[in-house]
């Protein structure tokens, strides 16, 4: 029986992945035996579908027929729109960029048939694409050709193109126009609110920082960069700032710093790239990883991830710029070994996929790898012949880097300070014509200023007097209430202890004499001078606490009339002095005493809430409502204004919100000292 359960489950788990099997099958077989082009064209579609993201060697195959198929058919836009899908799969999971090229290549020369703008700016954004893995130039020329065809409906593909026209040009050394385009895209971007891209346009700019020696200022941007992609939770993307700050920690010599950030890049790594496909940043990372432990002279560590990146560059094949940082960690791997020969051979195919791409940033520390290691061999004409390159390049970079950009920000301030010389020009002029008529007005508005003066004079004394007595009104209704309370309480007292004694006594007598009638006459006489000794003085406040008291209230009040109360309420005990509790509780007593009276409510919902520093009492109605302007206007209404008094006495705030016909909410807030 167990036997048979565990082939039951066995089948059940793959019966999807059978499924999935035989449909693809199937329209592969329909694809085959089909009658007509057309008829296989809508099965290789279904192919691709099916087979997008989850087998990409079927994916190429079927997509190069399909669009061979369409150029026959003379239907050149979906044979555009596959080879646009194929280009990504081709490039960044093959690997097989100049593929990718060829493949649009023979699409683009059929593109006077194409009339969609996406489309045609499409082919020539996704060339570029292709082409930055071979020749970052060719690829500039791509995106340039892809803004002229793109129309204006196509603002977000043309924002892509400035972008990544910007990072090629940042690539390449020429730092004014990548600043341009990437503002350009900046713009575009906050345009269409495409927040997200607008951070790569951001990362682009502070990239520029770093490759010109602005490290402080990389920092700081970068900085500011990584706690949106925290909080957009973008961890793709913290990956590359994790390694870009890396290698300027790397620049500056702070070597902590340096090893910190590349594991922090290499443990989201492990989180984002679980099956294994991000070939290119695995092969960065642990590159920069396996030279810090070579300069750190850990070689054991280091022939560590020497041996990962050796796992990982078969996935790469065309891709040169992971070629770059393979070959370079090698290089520098083998030089600190000793092993010159090994050393050399990795050294020139870095240098030769540097200069293939256009890196002239790789292209100046090959040469300089290439020098100390003709150096050691004892070679040392080709050891200066590198250290010249070396120098040369560095300085050709200064002065299209550095200078450049700092020129592109001195263009800047000289624009704004022409513009700004301008202005105060033509504000001069405009105060030479003005000095006629200045006189009149100096006159005028001495006069008029002093009129104002007196009148100033004047209101702030008037509110001063108005303030002044508003705050001795307050100070006389603080004193009533405290004044009324004691009274409250000493007759409260006296009708308990005199006349409720009184009447116990007379209680006792007719017990005595077995008069059971006048006997329940005079329970019924207790009972309501009990009652209004409470209503007059809150003796359970005393002896119970604030909490307690107001559960016992809203318990009488829901025991004793047809009012439904509910109440969430949390232990506020000892929050407040005596007489603030008594206040408190007249509060909460008034309150449900205007609805009884007035709200004609069904239900009543109590919330008393302990926060930090304050507590909330929240009072709610289902009653007729009421306008409160206009309720507490009337003179005759004294009940509100005696709970904003008491509010005012605890230093409180009181809230009215209230609908006709749609109930009411008070919300009182008080501080707690």
């Amino acid at each position: 029986m167990l036997k048979k359960l565990t082939v039951f489950l066995a089948l059940f788990l793959l019966w999807p992945l059978m499924g999935h099997g035989q449909d693809i099958s199937f329209y592969k077989n329909k694809a085959r035996t089909a009658s007509n082009i057309h008829e296989k064209l809508t099965a290789i579609d279904s192919v691709l579908s099916k087979s997008y993201g989850v087998d990409n060697e079927t994916f190429i195959t079927y997509s190069t027929q399909y669009i061979e198929l369409a150029k026959k058919v003379d239907s050149i836009a979906l044979a555009a729109k596959k080879a646009m899908n194929l280009q990504r799969v081709l490039s960044n999971y093959k690997n097989e960029p100049r593929k990718a090229v060829t493949v649009i290549d023979g699409v683009l020369a059929h593109k006077y048939k194409i009339k969609d703008s996406f489309l045609l700016g499409g082919l020539y954004l996704k060339r570029g694409k292709a082409n930055l893995k071979l020749n970052v130039k060719d690829a500039i020329q791509d995106y340039e050709t892809a803004i002229k065809n793109f129309s204006k409906d196509d603002s977000i593909y043309i924002a892509d193109a400035y972008l990544f026209s910007g990072q090629a040009y940042s690539n390449i050394g020429r730092f004014v126009a990548a600043s341009e385009y990437y503002e350009k895209a900046y713009q575009l971007y906050e345009k269409r609110q495409a927040y997200e891209y607008m951070l790569h346009a951001r990362q682009g700019m502070i990239t520029m920082f770093s490759m010109n020696g602005f490290y402080d200022k990389a920092e700081k941007e970068r900085e500011d960069l990584i706690e949106t992609l925290k909080g957009l939770e973008n961890k793709q993307y913290l990956i590359t700032e994790y390694y870009n700050q890396a290698i300027d920690f790397n620049k500056t010599g702070n070597k902590k710093l340096e090893l910190d950030y590349l594991l922090k890049a290499d443990s989201l790594l492990d989180i984002t790239d679980t099956e294994q496909k991000n070939y290119s940043s695995r092969i960065d990372v642990n590159a920069k990883l396996a030279e810090y432990y070579i300069n750190s002279n850990q070689m054991l560590t280091a022939r560590d991830y020497i041996n990962i990146l050796d796992q990982w560059i078969g996935k790469a094949k065309d891709d040169r710029l992971a070629n770059i940082s393979y070959n370079g960690a090698k290089a520098r791997y083998y030089h600190a070994m000793g092993l010159e020969n090994e050393a050399l051979q990795y050294a020139k195919n870095q240098l030769k996929n540097a200069k293939a791409v256009g890196h002239e940033d790789d292209i100046l520390h090959s040469h300089l790898l290439l020098s100390n290691i003709y150096s050691e061999m004892g070679q040392f004409k080709k050891s200066l012949e590198n250290k010249n390159a070396y120098l040369n390049i560095r300085d050709s970079l200064y002065n299209k880097g550095t200078a450049q950009f700092l020129a592109y920000y001195q263009t800047l301030y000289e624009t704004e300070k022409k513009e700004k010389e301008l202005v105060e020009k033509n504000t001069n002029i405009q105060l030479l014509e003005k000095d006629s008529d200045n006189f009149k007005k100096i006159v005028f508005f001495s006069s008029l200023a002093l009129v104002l003066l007196f009148g100033l004079i004047l209101l702030y004394r008037n509110q001063r007097y108005l303030k002044n007595n508003k705050e001795l009104q307050e100070k006389f209704s603080q004193k009533l209430l405290v004044s009324q309370e004691l009274e409250r309480k000493r007759i409260s007292k006296d009708i308990h202890d005199g006349l409720g004694q009184r009447l116990l006594l007379i209680k006792n007598k007719i017990i005595a004499n077995g008069d059971t009638d006048t006997k329940k006459m005079v329970d019924e006489a207790i009972d309501e001078v009990r009652s209004i000794s409470r209503d007059l003085h809150p003796f359970q406040l005393q002896e119970m606490g604030i909490t307690k008291a107001i559960e016992y209230t809203l318990n009488q009040i829901d025991e004793n009339t047809t009012l439904f109360i509910s109440s969430e309420i949390e232990n506020i005990d000892n929050l407040f002095t005596k007489e603030q509790e008594v206040n408190i509780y007249r509060i909460v007593q008034e309150t449900l005493n205007n609805i009884l009276k007035h709200a004609k409510a069904e239900a009543c919902k109590v919330m008393v809430k302990k926060l930090t520093g304050n507590v909330i009492i929240s009072i709610k109605d289902n009653g007729i409502g009421f306008d409160f302007p206009e309720k507490y206007q009337n003179v005759k209404s004294l009940g509100l204004k005696t709970l904003l008094e008491r509010t005012r006495f605890l230093n409180g705030q009181m809230k009215v919100k209230s609908v006709k016909n749609n109930g009411t909410i008070i919300i009182f807030q008080f501080p707690v000292t």
